[in-house]
């Protein structure tokens, strides 16, 4: 990948990451009445891990970063397919895994830019989120 490309998927890991890192009430803000589902918010943060291995490679993403983000699809990984069903709403507020992983963004985010309240990400239209 390019420079241009490793520096989109550094501004997609680091929106991402501040959406994780949010409290509950903001990300629920954030969600509104869009029909996220919970399978589609962890596959996408684990393809998200997974690519930053690239990164790393690449000498764009530090050992340390790394190591955070392995940690985070680790623990995204122990969710099982019953924690995955339904709506991410529902589950930001009944799982406690998602304590786990906001602290786990918190601590990325607080690394890599001094203070993980970032601002969240525009969301995306209802339209492409209920596909």
């Amino acid at each position: 990948m390019n420079d241009l490309g490793d520096a989109n998927l550094r501004t997609w890991t680091l929106r991402l990451m501040a959406l994780l890192a949010a409290d509950v009430q903001d990300q629920l803000a954030w969600l509104g009445e869009r029909g996220l589902k919970t399978r589609d918010v962890v596959d996408e943060v684990r393809l998200l891990c997974r690519l930053a291995e690239g990164l790393a490679r690449r000498g764009a993403l530090g050992t340390t970063d790394l190591d955070g983000l392995r940690a985070l699809d680790r623990r995204l990984g122990e969710i099982d397919a019953a924690g995955r069903s339904g709506p991410w709403g529902t589950a930001l507020t009944t799982d406690p895994a998602w304590d786990d992983i906001r602290a786990l963004a918190r601590r990325l985010l607080l690394a890599w830019l001094g203070d993980w309240r970032q601002p969240l990400p525009r969301p995306a239209s209802s339209r492409t989120s209920e596909q």
